[in-house]
């Protein structure tokens, strides 16, 4: 792993990995603390700043233009062909020199009229690079994965070499790079001063022509399958010292405000750079388990009424605020009346972490560029510092019962007594819907700030769609969160989130709720037809599920009984029985619960 530099490497994120006007996306880069900026053609010519007006406003933003591109379809054409190439090459030059870029990328062609004969294409990039140079500009060659000729990293990399100019270099893009399956080891052999300009970009592996993959499905470092991390190790032993820069483009980001955008891209890169060892962050402490669950609404009675069928007790209430504790066993769930009436109910709006370190976990979340919250609190309260998860939700780092750091329960006076042999005993997972833009962004921010493990994603039959969940969790498993996103955005129960608690007996637990009078989902009879046909149950236990509406699945490694309360505003309760051996959610269920859903909210 090479040793961090004095200086990490300066970061650049491309303008067409943003949206919005050309000036909007160079204020978002900066704010989110890019170092410079690929300027993209087409930006720029939208724009209503001239080159000398953008050229003023990145100065002013403490930008630099790294790059600007593409030039393309120049390489291995007939010569008059060229000579138009040139002339339109200088006029491109002569706007840089305004722009104050010094490197143009040119893509490798491909035009119908270019010919296989990389001695002509060498031949001609050095005729355009002796131009370059009299504009004091170097040309950085790209292999296209979809080029006419050459569309692989080391062919690109033989023309160069073969031209042998000084202003022609090679751009070395990894989606190019890795969607071919290309191997870069050989990277190390190239000179690292001819590696004129690095771009990265993720994507998730995808069956489906490469052109279309690209334009539509790039992602930022850290959110899909490729191993960038390895193909950065590679490029830094050739001895490359320019900037890490994102030329990342998809069907969201384009569509989204620019701000958060540039934060998920810098906060990507800060990864990758600690991955690799370019530069030092507060190491992340993996949260050990839930604290709490804070409920917001304006009416308390629907979801302490569900809460109280369930077993839970009102065990105290905060000193200085209208917030309730409600607890079983170690489960916790704070109801919070404060504030005016939410629009869509009760909803699940911040998590208590367990955390060995609080503030060694809030160190870490600010170097990666999670807000840290404002918080108001008495003299007394217990300091318990929070930030933002990219949907909203408030993220604290608590020390439970650890000796020696505040415990967040002290600022809440006693109330009834806990049962000592509780039914329910911990909070087995969360679920979060993501806004449909951010689910990517939120398995970045969980597995970066919170050090967290993510799983892959797994698609889900919604009766109106498909729904998109991908699980993170520590290595022990004690601290799961399902994060979802869903297609109908009109409906409640699509975008519901959930709290799932664990028993040892979900029947017992079940059947308690059931007869305090609480409401399970109901779930239809032909499940369970399908499920003796599934699994070889005794009739007994069969019925009993039929009865109360537990849903079964199993693995290689055990077994998982689960049911649902019905959704009170924007939430709904989960009662799991897992095995030890168990690391699912009950996925192939879920299509069952949402139908059900669905057909709840409709009667």
């Amino acid at each position: 792993m090479p040793t961090p530099p004095t200086a990490p490497p300066r970061t650049c994120v491309a303008t067409v990995s943003l949206s919005g006007s050309l000036t909007e996306r160079l204020t978002a880069a900066a704010r989110a603390g890019f170092d410079g900026v690929e300027i993209f053609e087409n930006d720029l010519l939208a724009s209503p700043l001239d080159a000398a007006g953008i050229r003023a406003r990145c100065a002013d933003l403490g930008l630099t233009i790294d790059l600007y591109q593409p030039l393309r379809d120049i390489e291995a054409v007939p010569a008059g062909l060229l000579a138009a190439n040139l002339r339109r090459a200088r006029h491109k030059f002569a706007l840089m020199n305004r722009l104050g870029a010094d490197t143009v990328l040119v893509c490798s062609s491909v035009s119908p009229h270019a010919v296989d004969d990389d001695d002509l294409a060498a031949e001609q990039l050095a005729r355009l690079a002796d131009l370059a140079q009299d504009f004091g500009i170097r040309v950085a060659y790209e292999a296209l994965a979809w080029g006419r000729h050459v569309s692989t990293w080391d062919h690109a990399w033989r023309v160069v070499e073969k031209a042998g100019h000084p202003a022609l270099g090679t751009c070395l893009d990894s989606f190019h790079i890795l969607s071919r399956g290309s191997d870069p080891r050989g990277i190390e052999d190239i000179p690292g001063e001819k590696i004129f300009f690095l771009q990265l970009a993720d994507a998730p592996p995808l069956a489906m022509d490469v052109l279309q993959w690209s334009r539509h499905h790039r992602r930022f470092p850290g959110q899909g399958g490729f191993d960038l991390a390895g193909l950065l190790r590679h490029v830094l032993r050739a001895g490359y010292t320019g900037p890490l820069s994102l030329e990342v483009f998809n069907d969201v980001f384009r569509q989204t405000e620019a701000g958060p955008t540039a934060v998920d891209a810098h906060r990507s890169l800060l990864v990758l750079q600690e991955a690799v060892g370019l530069r030092e962050l507060p190491p992340p402490v993996v949260p050990t388990g839930i604290a709490f669950a804070e409920l917001v609404t304006a009416d308390a009675d629907p979801v302490t009424g569900v809460l109280a069928a369930l077993g839970f007790t009102r065990a105290a209430r905060h000193r200085g605020k209208p917030v309730d504790l409600w607890q079983q066993g170690e489960a916790r769930i704070l109801v919070n009346t404060a504030g005016a009436a939410r629009r869509d109910g009760t909803a699940l709006a911040a998590i208590g972490l367990e955390s060995p370190d609080p503030a060694g976990a809030t160190r870490r979340a600010e170097a990666l560029l999670a807000p840290v919250l404002p918080r108001r609190r008495a003299p007394a309260d217990a300091p318990l510092e929070a930030v933002a998860a990219p949907d909203g939700t408030e993220l604290f780092f608590c020390a439970t019962g650890h000796p020696g750091l505040p415990d967040w329960r002290a600022d809440f006076e006693e109330g009834e007594r806990v049962a000592e042999e509780p039914l329910l005993t911990h909070v087995d997972h969360l679920a979060l819907v993501q806004p449909w833009y951010q689910v990517d962004e939120a398995a970045l921010f969980h597995r970066g700030v919170l050090g967290l493990d993510a799983r892959e994603s797994v698609d889900v039959a919604d009766p109106y769609g498909l729904v998109r969940s991908r699980a993170v969790t520590d290595p022990q498993g004690r601290v799961r969160i399902a994060l979802s996103v869903g297609p109908a955005a009109g409906d409640d129960t699509a975008h519901a989130q959930h709290i799932a608690f664990a028993t040892a007996d979900v029947v017992a637990a079940a059947r308690r709720f059931r007869s305090a009078g609480g409401r399970l989902l109901a779930v239809p009879a032909n499940y369970y037809d399908d499920l003796a046909a599934r699994y070889e149950l005794p009739d007994a236990e069969l019925e009993t599920y039929r009865d109360l509406g537990i849903l079964y699945d199993r693995d290689e490694h055990g077994a998982f009984r689960h049911c649902y309360t019905r959704t009170v505003g924007r939430v709904f309760f989960e009662l799991t029985q897992r095995d030890p051996g168990y690391r699912g959610y009950g996925a192939p269920n879920a299509p069952i619960r949402l139908a059900a859903q669905h057909d709840d909210r409709t009667r």
